[in-house]
């Protein structure tokens, strides 16, 4: 069984994330690179699911009061 990695905290588990969110630090926002689509996951997909190509993805995930703080997107990302 493959060990899911959470892309952003790094927490570690031999199950899957429910509903792909880390239950070590919550929702991660991911804007795909190609298309722009932004996605909520703790792990990247193989492929983005809006132009299904093999994508580079940014964290666009807010990390400051400025901007909500976590659980919201950046908008200067």
């Amino acid at each position: 069984m493959a060990v899911k990695e959470c892309a952003n905290c790094g927490y570690r588990s031999a199950e899957s994330f429910e509903n792909d969110i880390c239950p070590a630090c919550g929702v991660t926002f991911w804007k795909c690179r190609e298309c722009g689509y932004i996605l909520k996951a703790a792990t990247l997909p193989e492929q983005c699911p809006s132009c299904f190509k093999k994508c580079e993805f940014k964290n666009v995930t807010c990390y400051t009061p400025e901007c909500g703080g976590p659980g919201n997107v950046d908008p200067s990302l």
